[in-house]
């Protein structure tokens, strides 16, 4: 008969404690889901002929555009996320090691941010068209130049900042192949495009589905560049149908459709993976084989890795630094200090509250994992996936009928309104920043946790400990790196997060992301430069991070060329 070793199993805490943590799990992951479940509610709600006059006009192209600029982003983020990783992962060429972190840092740019810096540089009076005609003295009309204000430019600009999801998950899936896979291939004669196209991407499959999936959200959610340059999407939609024409319950049912793509897209990847799995058979984790690239080889490979990092980051980020020092903000003092420290306050206190709820949840889960408890993180994970729109919508209804609520009955008993207690405050954009990145937070927590042995929870509860005070006294400390980590990433997501803030931030309450936003509306491109760069420069830190994490990620050892 075989026995459990307790030293290496967590028994789940009987009695109220149990009962308090699961209790305290499934609270945080009803809270985090309320602006789903309130979005779903008004589907079937009537919206007086305001749907059919939506369908009838622009819901169309609203379908559309968002399926094609879906495509095309997938597509794109495919072709250079996975190509870049192959080639810094599995081949030697001059500067590889500076691209295989640099790659990264298109991430650090939020895409209306470069959406404003090529507008700038490629409209009709811009520095590129303008020296155009002045060397070649051309007219306007002898010469064209495609529209970067387009659906193609949107697609373009969006997948030159969104690649490195793809090229994150995918190099450390290769970094993290088994050399007796590659190995097999190499005997059987396959050269490195063939075992690119037939080995490797196969077992990379969850990986660059994983990342083409962050990216493909990230797409669904995007307001700030499309807004600008006048594609019409679901997100652009919903901002107009609730501000513009002031109607609540069509604009949550056009929230609920965007929900809709994002729960098909979620779907369909998990169907398609079907009962295959994706494990490795043998623990032989030597140094990867490498193909010695020499020649015009290394040439392509190296202009393959500089073009996403040229364009996506150093040209946008070199035009913002010149607009921004020859023609910057006029506010740029007391008011832009203020712009900065609103979006300062809202990180730092919902990276804080992202943090603490993810350790909360986490640790409730390592305690009970039994299916409810499954299920209720998964649902509390699930705000990451959902467009920043979609969870504002979800948080302004009920929140502003519970300020109708409370002004009444002040009214009808004290004859006084308090106002927009909810609603008009900073307390729920914060909230929706929870709920929107506690996903982020929870992911670097749940596995920072579960590398903690299982004998550590166990010799704290022979000393005496309790389940919080074995969190606070053992798990936190180890977790340190981790939970600084988690905090950095919310925070720059924050500092990026434009359609929440739009919808829900308080009156006269503008942030770095709000100011460049309504420079840019206002086609004050070089004005929106310095709240765009400051976004950029704060962007750079969770960057630096990763790439320093990735770095020597593979088992079995250092890799000296990695």
């Amino acid at each position: 008969m075989s026995r459990t070793d307790p030293a290496t199993t967590i028994r789940p805490i009987s009695g109220r404690r149990f009962d308090a943590w699961s209790l305290l799990t499934l609270a945080i992951a009803a809270i985090v889901a309320l602006p789903v479940l309130v979005v779903l509610a008004h589907i079937v709600m009537p919206t007086d002929g305001i749907w059919q006059h939506l369908a009838s006009t622009v819901l169309g192209r609203y379908l559309t555009n968002t399926l094609l600029l879906v495509l095309a982003v997938g597509i794109g983020t495919f072709v250079i996320g996975t190509g870049t990783a192959w080639l810094v992962v599995m081949c030697r060429f001059p500067g590889r090691r500076l691209f295989e972190w640099a790659l990264l840092l298109p991430l650090a740019v939020p895409t209306y941010v470069i959406a404003y810096a090529y507008t700038d540089f490629l409209q009709y009076a811009g520095p590129l068209q303008s020296w155009l005609r002045e060397a070649f003295g051309w007219g306007a009309d002898d010469y064209f130049f495609p529209e970067i204000r387009s659906l193609g430019g949107a697609a373009l600009l969006i997948t030159l900042v969104l690649y490195p999801y793809v090229y994150m998950l995918t190099r450390a899936a290769f970094m993290e192949q088994s050399v007796c896979m590659l190995d097999v291939g190499r005997t059987l004669g396959r050269g490195p495009w063939r075992l690119f196209g037939g080995i490797a991407i196969p077992l990379a499959r969850p990986a660059i589905v994983g990342g083409v999936s962050l990216a493909l959200m990230e797409t669904l959610n995007e307001f700030g560049a499309v807004q600008y340059f006048g594609v019409d999407t679901f997100t652009t939609g919903i901002y107009r149908t609730w501000f513009g024409m002031g109607e609540q319950v069509a604009a949550a049912q056009l929230a609920a459709c965007l929900l809709t793509f994002v729960i098909v897209l979620v779907l369909l990847e998990r169907a398609s993976r079907g009962r295959r799995r994706y494990f490795q058979t043998t623990g032989r984790y030597q140094r990867l084989p490498q193909f010695a690239l020499t020649g015009w080889r290394a040439a392509a490979a190296c202009l393959a890795c500089l073009m996403p990092i040229l364009v996506g980051f150093l040209l946008p980020g070199g035009l913002l630094a010149y607009l921004s020092l020859t023609d910057g903000d006029n506010l740029f003092g007391p008011a832009f200090l203020e712009f900065a420290g609103n979006s300062l306050v809202l990180a730092v206190l919902a990276s804080l509250c992202a943090v603490a709820l993810a350790l909360l949840l986490s640790y409730g889960a390592r305690l009970n994992p039994g299916p409810m408890t499954r299920t209720a993180t998964r649902i509390a994970a699930m705000g990451y996936a959902i467009p920043g729109s979609v969870v504002a919508v979800g948080i302004l209804i009920p929140f502003a009928w519970l300020d109708d609520q409370i002004n009444g009955w002040l009214r009808e008993h004290y004859g006084v309104m308090a106002g927009l207690i909810f609603s008009g405050s900073a307390f729920i954009l914060i909230y929706a920043y929870v709920v929107r990145f506690l996903a982020v937070s929870f992911n670097a927590l749940e596995a920072s946790l579960g590398k903690v042995t299982p004998s550590m929870d166990a010799a704290a509860r022979t000393l005496g400990e309790t389940a919080s005070g074995t969190l606070r006294h053992v798990h936190t400390p180890i977790m340190r790196g981790s939970l600084l980590a988690a905090a950095i990433l919310v925070f720059v997501d924050v500092m990026k997060e434009l359609p929440a803030t739009i919808i829900l931030r308080p009156f006269n309450f503008d942030t770095l992301a709000v100011r460049a936003h309504n420079l840019a509306s206002d086609e004050r491109l070089a004005e929106a430069s310095t709240a765009s760069l400051a976004i950029v420069v704060v962007g750079i830190i969770p960057v630096v991070l990763l790439s320093l994490a990735m770095r020597g990620s593979r088992p079995g050892g250092k890799d000296e060329h990695l």
